[in-house]
């Protein structure tokens, strides 16, 4: 674990609860396609996997947007389907297609699964290399994939728009479906204490399907393991910052900040952001949440948003970034731009 002083590093310090007057700055999906040096890196490189179980190329990943725009968050190069690699999938990454992991667990029972933990350790490697060469002031982020979302892609075997094939079999068979969030939990506490061990300063939990859920389900699927996930990271590692993603929680979202014990919240682009500055509590980080579309447009519609964004939360503690990822053909000016106005306009 890092043991820089806070105060260097302006996103941690929000992360703890300090306002700044200019609100720190990093973006999903900031290591990526959009970025000539990442798809010369890839191309070199082979597949996905491949390049994120090379430890040393997804250190030089990771490290690629700091060197470009000097983000004040380096986020961790990996994915959230590592965790059901590491509880025995088979994984791969098909052109075009997306993920895949077999067997999948709407027909084979999780009991079926024989769990392999050392395919997490290329990325507590990735970890230490990054962490050697981060500049002082940059926060370092790991990540993980929250239980709902990651055990979506485990019952089905692949990524679906509406979840679904999921949300069918937690219904018929909520016993089975909680031992497979179950497992997923387990082994996110112990794959998040490792990359805090190895050098992370922060956590995300990326739920990007939360929004699919009814509220009764988002209780029993989202909040609650997140909520244990946070106790059993707490209880490790009392002083590490965690962030909730619950991309869709819309009005839930007030329950998941009261009920998870999330450090701060990421917001994504379809919430008002004068509407979650009134409803969160005061005193809670919050992150986001400018739409990555407007990137992508940038000029003046990506001023407004911008300046929308930093308006709403100017009186709490603020990271900014993108409601979502950011797309492979976001123009570099438009980052560029996006930087100048975060850290040079007026509030």
């Amino acid at each position: 674990m890092s043991d820089r002083p806070t105060e260097t590093r302006p996103l941690l310090s929000v992360l703890k609860g300090e306002r700044r007057p200019v609100p720190p700055v990093w973006l999903m999906r900031q290591a990526g396609r959009y970025l000539p040096e990442y798809r010369a890196l890839r191309a070199d490189k082979g597949g996905f996997l491949e390049l994120v179980n090379d430890s040393e190329a997804a250190a030089e990943v990771t490290l690629q947007p700091i060197r470009r725009f000097g983000f004040d968050g380096a986020i961790l190069f990996s994915d959230i389907l590592i965790v059901p690699h590491a509880l025995g999938q088979d994984l791969r990454f098909e052109a075009g297609e997306g993920p895949r992991l077999s067997p999948p667990l709407v027909d084979h029972a999780l009991e079926s699964l024989s769990m392999v933990p050392s395919r997490l350790d290329p990325v507590y490697e990735t970890v230490r290399r990054v962490r050697a060469e981060l500049p002082a002031a940059t926060t370092f982020l790991g990540f993980a994939g929250s239980p709902w979302t990651v055990a979506t892609y485990m019952v089905a075997g692949q990524g679906s728009r509406e979840q679904g094939e999921t949300r069918r079999y937690a219904y018929r068979d909520p016993q089975a479906f909680d031992a497979i969030v179950d497992a997923i939990s387990t082994m996110t506490i112990d794959y998040l204490s490792g990359q805090i061990e190895a050098g992370v300063d922060a956590v995300q939990l990326f739920d990007s399907w939360a929004g699919s859920l009814s509220p009764d389900q988002f209780e029993r699927w989202v909040i609650g393991p997140t909520a244990r996930i946070v106790d059993g990271l707490r209880t490790r590692h009392p002083d590490t910052p965690i962030i909730g993603f619950p991309k869709g929680a819309g009005g839930k979202l007030a329950a998941y900040a009261r009920e998870t014990g999330v450090n701060a919240i990421g917001l994504d682009e379809t919430v008002d952001p004068e509407w979650a500055a009134a409803t969160l509590p005061a005193d809670l980080p919050v992150q986001g949440n400018l739409d990555p579309l407007a990137l992508i447009t940038g000029g003046e519609a990506l001023e407004r948003g911008a300046r929308r964004v930093l308006a709403a939360f100017a009186d709490r503690p603020h990271i900014f970034n993108l409601g979502h990822g950011i797309l492979p053909d976001a123009p570099i000016a438009h980052v560029e731009q996006l930087l100048a106005i975060v850290r040079g306009g007026t509030r």
